[in-house]
């Protein structure tokens, strides 16, 4: 009778203090104190020992009864103190859909990959794949099988970072048109879009480190008149239906002949002005039927295909594009001065 008591007392002392219990940790400490291994119930069931052998069962069995209550008590108290701190949680973080939102500042495409994205959608417009090629390239690639062979002076003027005697910073893009003449069989018809590098003094114009965007085209009966069609369609979709270009007679050792190409000035429609110096063009990029030596060198027969080539410096595109008139802007960060440039 004495130890139904004492659980009597135990329970009913319990069952008063979790009435009044508000959070986890009051939950644990009564937890520990009754259920614990140096808890009240324990010391209890430790107890037993003193007792007769024969009463020893059923004692064992008012105290695990016990337990379990208690234990049953705690773990619904323990799911009732669980969800209010959920709800709590709730309340402070509700939102009010009706309070006006602070103002977002969202990112923009750099003027540079906006322009070379819509000289990509042109091209490829018209049929052309886009190709790409290593940063650090061969000579072989680079220079020699562009008809560039060493000792010739074309070389001095693209003031080349050299890693080794034979590996480079490409200067072009135009390795990748190599790359691709050695890989696949006429016809083709591939654009180079990519970074290239110049031991270039940094200026309004000048950079060491720039982008080109380079096309070739390799097919039977290609001619002068399919360069000067490709060019005038890049052109009027960049830059108005009455831009034409011009070409000038010029020299590049992988393209013969060769040709400077200008495009009718954008600022005055070709009239003349401060922009194009009173000419009513402006210089834009070169280009050229594809010199027969570079044919053969990358083992296609010069007697059966012919192609065109074309050079186009990106920076130079967006520059004209956007009306920008020093490249430093390009590439010093400045979030007033990139964030003009947002097209939806």
């Amino acid at each position: 009778m004495e130890m139904q008591e004492e659980l009597r007392r135990i329970q009913q002392e319990a069952a008063g203090e979790l009435e009044k219990i508000a959070d986890k940790p009051g939950l644990e400490d009564i937890r520990l104190r009754m259920l614990g291994k140096k808890g009240q119930l324990t010391q209890l069931l430790r107890s037993m020992s003193k007792l007769p052998p024969e009463e020893r069962p059923k004692a064992g069995q008012m105290i695990n009864a016990v337990r379990q209550k208690l234990t049953e008590q705690m773990d619904e108290l323990e799911a009732s103190l669980r969800r209010k701190e959920q709800e709590r949680a709730l309340e402070r973080e509700i939102i009010d859909i009706t309070e006006p939102r602070e103002h977002t500042h969202y990112g923009t495409k750099h003027p540079l990959s906006l322009i070379e994205d819509k000289m990509i959608s042109i091209f490829t417009s018209m049929g052309f794949d886009v190709v790409e090629g290593p940063e650090v390239e061969l000579d072989l690639f680079n220079f020699e099988l562009l008809n560039i062979p060493k000792n010739h002076p074309a070389r001095d003027a693209q003031d080349t970072f050299y890693i080794e005697d034979n590996i480079v910073l490409r200067t072009q893009t135009s390795g990748v048109q190599a790359h691709t003449m050695l890989e696949r069989k006429p016809p083709i018809r591939i654009i180079c879009p990519g970074r290239v590098y110049r031991a270039d003094e940094v200026d309004a114009t000048h950079s060491p480190v720039f982008h080109q965007l380079e096309g070739l085209v390799i097919d039977k009966d290609v001619t002068m008149a399919d360069l000067k069609g490709t060019l005038d369609i890049f052109a009027q979709s960049l830059f108005g239906e009455d831009v034409t270009t011009r070409f000038r007679p010029s020299f590049f050792p992988f393209t013969e002949p060769s040709a400077e190409v200008d495009l009718t000035c954008m600022a005055c429609h070709g009239k003349g002005c401060r922009v194009c110096k009173g000419t009513g063009w402006i210089e834009v990029l070169g280009a050229g039927m594809v010199n027969p030596k570079v044919l053969e060198m990358c083992g296609i027969d010069s007697s059966v295909y012919g192609g065109f080539a074309f050079g186009i410096g990106i920076e130079r595109i967006a520059m004209l594009h956007y009306g920008i008139t020093d490249m430093r802007l390009l590439y010093e960060g400045d979030v007033r001065f990139l964030s003009q440039f947002r097209e939806d």
